[in-house]
């Protein structure tokens, strides 16, 4: 089992629209291949500050996932409204 863990800083003005998009996809993350669970939390003294942590079968599945058009949509969306680069370790 793989796990990702992603963190995100956004501009501040962007946080709404990005739990909107982050809710819309959340489900259909899910539901790709290999997913076993995919979970937003939001620090809670800075709270332009979130992290996702997905769970794997494989690192083949989410590879897969990276590569799809889910992701790749959802990442256009996302981007711009980072107030700092995205950080991301994948674990075991």
């Amino acid at each position: 089992m793989i796990i990702r863990l992603v963190k995100m800083t956004f501009e501040e003005p962007k946080i709404d629209n990005f739990k909107l998009i982050f809710k819309k996809a959340q489900s259909k993350i899910s539901k790709m291949q290999g997913c076993l669970k995919v979970d937003l939390h939001q620090d809670i003294h800075q709270p332009e500050i979130f992290f996702t942590i997905s769970h794997w079968e494989s690192e083949h599945d989410l590879e897969n996932y990276r590569k799809s058009e889910l992701f790749i949509n959802t990442w256009k969306q996302v981007k711009p409204f980072f107030k700092e680069k995205a950080e991301a370790w994948s674990l075991s």
